[in-house]
């Protein structure tokens, strides 16, 4: 990595989880779900130094176990149900300042490799856009979508559209949570990933599973393990 474009993964991994309880110290494929995440961290080549935000004791022991750095604990009040994870994300880069770049890397995308946060950091810069974040293509169209008004009629999600063979529908991408990559001064004053001059790092959908229930703990355990 050049000296002038230091780059920086921060893991945000907060003890509470609601639907999933204890999500991201629940073993999936023989490793705490948070360990897979820090593996593909560590094994990337664009990234400098591997971050671990926590407010939880044992998320903290499982992350430096892994090989994280963890040089803080997250205050109780960054760690609600509530909190945006860009005030988690600028709490991790006050802390450690002199990175150009920012990663950011959530535990619920265990699927996601090393060679997808390279590739993304390197879209970002051969594109020289201030950020760059992955997304994975829709398998059902919001253009044969509808909403049903008061009356009970239909209404096209998108009122323009009127494509009649499948074939000719629009590529169409929504985000995967998988990787997040901006420049930090950018970041930090955008205070979001996503603007009109962001660029799509584009994922498969068989590595852009984002965990939020028990069933898709079971579906990435057994497909780390194949």
């Amino acid at each position: 990595m050049s000296a002038d474009t230091p780059v920086i993964a921060i893991v945000p991994a907060r003890g509470g989880s609601k639907v999933v309880p204890r999500k991201n110290l629940r073993e999936v494929g023989g490793r705490p779900l948070i360990a897979w995440t820090i593996a593909a961290a560590r094994e990337a080549q664009s990234v400098d130094r591997v971050v671990v935000s926590s407010d939880d004791p044992e998320i903290v022991e499982v992350a430096e176990a892994f090989g994280a750095d963890v040089p803080f604990v997250r205050d109780v009040a960054l760690a609600r149900d509530d909190t945006p994870t860009i005030d988690v994300v600028i709490d991790g880069l006050t802390r450690c300042p002199g990175f150009a770049q920012v990663v950011v890397l959530q535990p619920t995308s265990p699927l996601r490799n090393a060679d997808d946060i390279d590739a993304a950091v390197d879209r970002c810069r051969q594109l020289g856009a201030p950020s760059c974040v992955s997304v994975t293509e829709v398998s059902e169209s919001p253009y044969w979508m509808y909403r049903v008004d008061a009356e009970g009629r239909m209404r096209a999600l998108l009122p323009d559209a009127a494509i009649a063979r499948r074939q000719d529908l629009p590529a169409v991408y929504h985000l995967n949570g998988a990787v997040y990559v901006a420049a930090t001064d950018w970041l930090v004053r955008e205070r979001s990933f996503v603007t009109s001059d962001s660029v799509a790092y584009i994922m498969p959908a068989e590595r852009s599973l984002d965990i939020d229930t028990e069933d898709d703990l079971l579906r990435a355990g057994i497909l780390l393990r194949v």
